[in-house]
């Protein structure tokens, strides 16, 4: 039965078992209400067309950090870290405009060259017929580039970004969390605060460039934040930066090596590679849920939902919904309208970097299939222990020469 469902556990996720689950609940019970779960009664909302109603619907569905934020997991009273994506607007939409610029068509097309020459270099210089960790040698190495581009931050020590994205994401009850309480992540994220805020200082003295940290520091709508928002936002940042990113890079490789019939047809037309990329992108659906509290007494698929009701969308059911996506279990490229998924989530809170993130990995397979690799699957991923990012933490491979 439906009530039996516990799609929050986080086990589901590391284990790679959640579909079955889903799958009943868009038949039998779409917008199911849990009344008892370890996070509190909250709504599940399984199928692709109500997600994307929750989605376009902030005036009745808020984000705000005040009421809940983001994810199914209460934040604590007084830990709170404020962000854009956890605000309504107005306030989120000053400060999403703050940062949008960066991730601008025209500024894309400047950061393709680079993007590009750093991926090469991280291709040939893989190792080859020996098993060595795609997420730390590829995936983990290009966001971390990428990022530490993002905020001009110091080049040597970009895998702090990297660590920052692990911390702020971390499920504390797991036993290989880099963080085992709340205490110690928050410790972690000050200490990530105070070297942004030294770079913070050097950026606001000097002439507006075009970083986020810069553009942060000179915006009327960022530059005087309280500590924890400054704490929330840069984690959010960081996270956003990276973790759609780097998780659909090692799950797209999966997925890719799996069908190698859709390796053969993106080699043949090169036009396939955007579908190529999105196709990617909803397989793995990196981000698993957002949350929403209800501002007011409403009707959600049929059912009544309550003001101060948690309504939980899982975009890894609504890119899995057979009523919204033919045959949403096979990784197919060339999919019509491949983009629109719900992997980078809908309307006014849509990823920011989305298009950064397509970038990112188109050119990440134009460079792999330039090189013809052959890269074989050496051991089953490790994957997150969490409810929130569909994340792999390794995968051993072998790319044979």
């Amino acid at each position: 039965m439906a009530e039996d469902i516990n799609v929050a556990d986080p086990r589901l996720y590391r284990d790679d078992a959640w579909r079955p689950h889903f799958a009943r609940l868009r038949q039998d019970d779409p917008v199911h209400r849990h009344a008892d779960s370890p996070y509190g009664p909250y709504w599940s909302v399984t199928r692709y067309a109500d997600i994307m109603t929750v989605e376009l619907d902030p005036g009745t569905y808020s984000s705000a950090s005040e009421l809940g934020g983001i994810q199914i997991a209460d934040q604590a009273k007084g830990s709170e870290l404020p962000n854009f994506i956890r605000m309504d607007p107005p306030r989120h939409t000053a400060q999403r405009k703050t940062v949008a610029p960066i991730v601008a068509p025209s500024n894309l097309a400047n950061m393709a060259s680079t993007i590009r020459e750093r991926t090469a270099a991280v291709l040939d210089g893989l190792p080859r017929n020996e098993t060595f960790d795609w997420v730390d040698r590829v995936s983990t190495e290009l966001t971390a580039m990428m990022l530490a581009t993002l905020f001009d931050f110091p080049w040597a020590d970009r895998r702090k970004l990297t660590h920052w994205s692990d911390v702020a994401i971390a499920n504390v009850e797991d036993a290989d969390a880099v963080v085992k309480s709340e205490a110690e992540r928050m410790a972690e994220l000050t200490q990530m605060a105070e070297v942004m805020a030294a770079l913070w200082k050097e950026r606001a003295a000097l002439p507006p460039r075009f970083d986020l940290i810069s553009m942060m520091a000179h915006a009327e709508a960022t530059q005087n934040m309280p500590l924890r928002e400054f704490i929330g936002t840069f984690g959010l940042l960081i996270v956003g930066g990276n973790d759609t990113t780097r998780n659909s890079m090692t799950g797209g490789l999966i997925a890719m090596i799996e069908n190698p019939g859709e390796i053969d047809r993106v080699r043949a037309d090169a036009a396939l590679l955007p579908s190529l990329v999105s196709e990617i992108i909803r397989y793995q659906t990196p981000v698993i849920h957002m949350r929403r509290t209800a501002t007011r007494d409403t009707e959600l698929g049929g059912k009544a939902i309550a003001r101060g009701d948690k309504v939980v969308m899982w975009y890894v059911s609504g890119n899995r919904d057979e009523a919204a996506i033919d045959e949403p279990e096979r990784f197919v490229v060339g999919r019509p309208k491949a983009r629109q998924h719900l992997a980078f989530g809908a309307g006014i809170h849509r990823c920011v970097g989305d298009r950064l993130a397509e970038m990112q990995i188109r050119i990440l397979w134009e460079e792999m299939l330039k090189r013809h690799l052959a890269i074989e699957i050496a051991g089953p991923p490790v994957r997150l222990y969490s409810n929130f990012i569909r994340g792999i933490r390794s995968l051993p491979v072998i790319i044979r020469a």
